[in-house]
């Protein structure tokens, strides 16, 4: 028990999980691009001035009014798949609830932890490595429930029509806007530590969520 090797990032991983992983990963990935692109590339405002200029130099006069309504059909077209990853993030998130029920006990998110806090290491180093180890396994969990709040406010959002949703709408986009900032640095401090983590201690760490095999 207080060898430091009793707590280890090598774990195995099952092919569903794998498979969820990297599916999530892209996901996210389009939906941040998304978000990306309309407050940037495509934010109305910033494409209001282009769009009536260009009619311009093509012989046609519109009011600033006219030419935010052409620019902001485009900003509509980026946010409605923006809104078409969302409901793939929902139903993928759905998904990981399914994995962590019917997997094996031992690749449980929640079993791991479990175990790891109930070790009692003696030497100091291998306490570090337990802590270390928990903080990175309860910061998924919040991360699932930023995912779940990012999820769940996606969707009223998506679904404004619907009366209680309607009433709710500037609480429901506050929170949606609010929440993405504590998604975008999970992504940033997993990514880094991971990086960090296999070009170190645990070499071979990324290629483990791809064959899934666990390293001794």
């Amino acid at each position: 028990m207080n060898n430091i090797n009793t707590v280890s990032f090598y774990e195995k991983h099952s092919l569903g999980i794998r498979i969820w992983h990297w599916t999530f990963f892209i996901l996210l990935l389009c939906s941040m691009s998304t978000v990306l692109l309309a407050s940037t590339v495509f934010r109305t405002r910033n494409n209001t001035a282009l769009v009536r200029e260009q009619l311009q130099q093509n012989g046609l006069t519109v009011s600033q009014e006219q030419a935010r309504v052409v620019s902001h059909a485009f900003s509509d077209k980026v946010w409605e798949l923006h809104t078409w990853i969302g409901y793939f993030v929902a139903a993928f998130l759905l998904g990981r609830i399914i994995l962590e029920v019917f997997q094996p006990s031992d690749e449980k998110l929640s079993t791991r932890i479990k175990g790891v806090m109930g070790l009692r290491p003696l030497l100091p180093e291998a306490r570090r490595a337990q802590e270390h180890y928990i903080r990175v396994k309860w910061g998924y969990v919040l991360f699932y429930f930023l995912i779940g709040v990012m999820a769940v406010t996606g969707l009223g959002l998506a679904f404004e029509d619907v009366a209680f949703f309607k009433s709710i709408r500037g609480a429901l986009k506050q929170l949606h806007s609010f929440t993405q900032y504590g998604i975008y640095g999970f992504v940033l401090l997993h990514l880094a530590g991971v990086i960090l983590a296999d070009a170190g201690r645990y070499p071979g760490l990324v290629s483990g969520m791809i064959h899934g095999r666990k390293r001794f």
